[in-house]
């Protein structure tokens, strides 16, 4: 500690915000400065962010602004922060999150130490067997519209310390530079991206949702994953109410439900046999319906159960036709597997962790890359593509576990 400065902030903290900033990875900001370039002069980066912050002076540059595709010919705008900012952010994160962890709701998911979506994804599932209805709430731009006010209210509720509330302040306020170079200077909102972020954006709904929720219908249980909110009800009608209440609750904050996309939902299955137009809902990259299921006692049913979404699948399908695998005839079937096995395992992991069979079908069309890529690599195959799926197959026999994917066809088969 440097008592000399007007905050105490360790060094080893910002060596340590560092260390977590450089394991997430990620792109730079306005600067151009990436994470490597930083450490060419590391000691020297890391002393100046740690005598800035711990005398006040430190002030965030602009947040480097991205639209990424969401679908539809939508985007999305994401905020991209530089390394140096990003370290800054994470003194300030490791300093607030643990002050702000135990007042959480245990039903908020996203963004938070020992809470996963695969957990919020296994909670919903369980309720909705309970439970006859959900209300699928969407929030329309949330990160774009968080009122720095209250964020600031609820923020200051915690804890007094002078220099995080300085610095979240600051963050808050720093504009936006678009890729001309212009700035959009911000009055609320913040930035989808940054490190304090997640944080934040967690703290406001906090109080916008959860408490409220917890204190007006404590009957009612829910799962949020960030601004991603299923509410669980017994019936249509408290459906509605409960849809109205928490319309007016975030119009008081400042916040509005995207009307198209807020939906009440009823949860059909062999028990519940009522016949409602909204049947089914997507939750973090999962649609829950009613979908034929098998009892351990071989008998089948209907279940409202969650797979894969529509949505989930394009996304994997587009990724994979980026990778142009039938053009890589300079690479060995294992160099392709050692290549991509990694991606593979990922998806399986989360996607395959309820219904896992229904992953079959999103693996097909790299199947169809590879049979192109040995067609087009082997002049025995060129002139005959089912020859090529007839060489494929006999491959997937002898060697199973070559690709990650290639398990799934023994579990349809098992089904």
């Amino acid at each position: 500690m440097d008592k000399a400065k007007p905050f105490s902030i360790s060094k080893r903290e910002v060596w340590e915000a560092y260390k977590r900033v450089k394991a997430n990875k990620g792109a730079a900001g306005v600067d151009g400065q990436s994470i490597a370039e930083l450490e060419e002069g590391l000691k020297d980066n890391l002393f100046k962010i740690w005598n800035r912050m711990s005398s006040g002076s430190y002030f965030p540059p602009p947040v480097r602004r991205v639209d990424i595709p969401k679908g539809k010919g939508k985007t999305r705008p994401l905020g991209k922060p530089t390394v140096a900012d990003r370290i800054a952010q994470m003194v300030v994160k490791r300093y607030l999150e643990p002050i702000l962890e135990v007042h959480f709701h245990p039903d908020s998911y996203g963004y938070r130490p020992k809470k996963s979506a695969i957990e919020a994804i296994g909670v919903a599932r369980q309720r909705c067997w309970r439970y006859d209805w959900v209300l699928d709430l969407d929030i329309k731009g949330f990160f774009d519209n968080i009122d720095h006010d209250l964020l600031m209210r609820a923020v200051r509720k915690h804890t007094d310390c002078e220099w995080v509330l300085l610095y979240v302040e600051r963050w808050l306020k720093a504009p936006a530079q678009l890729e001309d170079g212009s700035l959009i200077h911000r009055d609320k909102g913040t930035p989808q991206g940054g490190v304090i972020s997640p944080l934040l954006a967690n703290l406001f709904l906090h109080y916008t949702c959860d408490i409220w929720m917890q204190r007006q219908y404590p009957q009612i249980p829910f799962e949020r994953y960030a601004d991603d909110v299923i509410c669980h009800c017994r019936s249509k009608a408290e459906a509605e109410e409960l849809r109205a209440a928490i319309e007016r609750r975030f119009a008081e904050c400042g916040l509005e439900l995207n009307q198209q996309k807020t939906k009440i939902v009823y949860c059909m299955d062999s028990n519940r046999r009522r016949k409602y137009p909204e049947q089914k809902f997507d939750f973090l990259g999962y649609t829950f319906r009613p979908r034929r299921t098998k009892t351990h006692q071989g008998k089948y049913l209907v279940g409202f159960t969650p797979a894969i979404s529509n949505k989930a699948t394009k996304s994997i399908c587009e990724a994979m036709r980026q990778w142009n695998l039938h053009r890589r005839t300079d690479k060995s079937l294992d160099e392709l597997a050692q290549r991509i096995n990694p991606v593979l395992k990922g998806w399986i992991n989360y996607y395959g962790h309820f219904r896992k069979s229904a992953l079959y079908r999103t693996f097909q069309p790299l199947n169809n890359s590879l049979v192109r890529w040995a067609c087009r690599k082997y002049k025995s195959l060129r002139r005959n593509c089912h020859e090529g799926r007839l060489w494929l197959q006999g491959v997937m026999h002898r060697q199973s576990t070559l690709f990650a994917h290639w398990q799934l066809s023994q579990i349809k088969a098992g089904q």
